[in-house]
């Protein structure tokens, strides 16, 4: 299942960058997340993040880790535990004086959870218009 949300903000793309690269900013602006923390490395390839979130009045526990990251442009993480692997994506381009932020989430659901996944779409688009939201308002602050 794919989402994806788009953010535009007044920020420079390098301020709005440098902040959604850090990814224990969830912490900030995804209402899904209880808490996300740095496990390792500097925030390029190969960093990896703890993220606790709760879905569905549960919490369930990834490892992100960051896959590519083209400062100031782009990052892609790979988040995973034995339910699911999200692969979540973000661009940053200039728009006017400000940012557009394009944020991709694919979630591959494994074991029954697979079977199950077409009744997680609503839940799951609930939890990306709140995490746009979140998005938008922690961007604005920048």
């Amino acid at each position: 299942m794919k989402l994806t949300r788009i953010v535009v903000t007044q920020a420079a793309p390098e301020k709005v960058a440098e902040f959604l690269c850090d990814f224990t900013t969830t912490n900030e602006w995804d209402p899904g997340t209880v808490h996300t923390e740095l496990i390792s490395g500097d925030g390029g390839p190969g960093t990896r993040y703890r993220n606790v979130s709760k879905f569905l009045g549960r919490e369930s526990e990834l490892v992100y880790t960051v896959q590519e990251l083209e400062p100031g442009r782009r990052i892609a993480l790979r988040g995973e535990n034995k339910t699911v692997t999200a692969h979540d994506t973000m661009t940053f381009e200039p728009q006017g004086t400000g940012t557009r932020v394009t944020y991709v989430v694919d979630f591959d659901f494994h074991g029954f959870a697979g079977f199950i996944s077409p009744l997680l779409a609503p839940a799951l688009t609930r939890l990306a218009d709140k995490g746009q939201a979140g998005m938008q308002e922690a961007l604005g602050r920048l």
